[in-house]
């Protein structure tokens, strides 16, 4: 976590200046992300919110999405972050939406990808839309855990250069 806190800090900055908001939709990272970008003083500046999607429980009650609003897609894809970072986005009124979904281990997840793989994805403004796929080859879940919040965090900032 404490790798995490210099790069959230300095979107922080970058967000307050430029007087823009973040939502985060976030899964196998287990609010890593949030953590982070909630440790910077002066915070509730910049982030609206966020939640950890974990379960159908979460996509239901926390987004408002349906399994129908997915067509043929599953979670864990970058096609999937992308619609949850604009979802989020949506949601919370913020101007940039960030997701994260994959299989932080051991094992891998129920669709077949392996213990560290990950998807992220940020919307924001004139719909802008990008997302990354990170193979760690790792079976140690903490690791992958912060690798996926470190992934997601260095995207937003690349996006705010």
């Amino acid at each position: 976590m404490h790798s995490l806190l210099p790069l959230a800090a300095d979107i922080g900055a970058r967000l307050k200046a430029r007087a823009e908001t973040v939502a985060i939709s976030e899964s196998s990272a287990g609010g890593l992300i949030s953590a982070a970008i909630l440790a910077a003083p002066g915070a509730s500046a910049w982030y609206r919110g966020g939640g950890v999607i974990y379960t159908p429980q979460a996509f239901r009650g926390l987004l408002g999405l349906r399994r129908e609003d997915l067509g043929d897609m599953r979670s864990s894809t970058e096609p999937y972050a992308r619609l949850l970072a604009r979802t989020i986005a949506g949601k919370l009124d913020a101007h940039w939406g960030l997701c994260e979904t994959g299989a932080s281990g051991p094992t891998g997840n129920g669709y077949g990808d392996a213990s560290g793989h990950s998807c992220v994805a940020l919307a924001g403004p004139g719909k802008f839309e990008i997302s990354r796929t990170l193979e760690t080859g790792l079976a140690d879940r903490p690791e992958n855990m912060r690798l996926f919040a470190a992934q997601a965090l260095e995207l937003l900032r690349a996006a705010l250069d």
